[in-house]
């Protein structure tokens, strides 16, 4: 194969994966807080921010702006009753990455 069809095949690998989008994807999950929230709400969909702030023993706060990323990139979704907002995953390339990764829902 010569340089010029190497390159060519090499530059195309591109053309097929939105690099951006999975950069962007991979820095959230680089963070450590917020893959162990992702973890949580994959085993306990619909929790609220209270008992996953003591799962994972951080403050309320904390977890409440770390959920508010994740909210703003459609990774969680959020739903009210009454007093309680209770929260789950709401994508499915990351319920998947959380499976390849060991995940369970057990």
């Amino acid at each position: 194969m010569d340089h010029t069809s190497v390159v060519k095949r090499a530059s195309s690998a591109l053309v097929d994966v939105d690099t951006s989008e999975w950069a962007r994807r991979f820095d959230l999950l680089s963070d450590p807080h917020r893959l162990e929230i992702l973890l949580s709400l994959h085993r306990v969909p619909g929790i609220c921010v209270s008992d996953l702030a003591a799962a994972l023993g951080r403050s309320e706060n904390a977890v409440s702006q770390a959920l508010r990323v994740l909210r703003g990139q459609g990774w969680v979704t959020s739903s009210r009753v009454g007093r309680s907002v209770s929260y789950r995953l709401d994508d499915e390339i990351v319920h998947d990455l959380l499976h390849w990764i060991g995940a369970g829902h057990n």
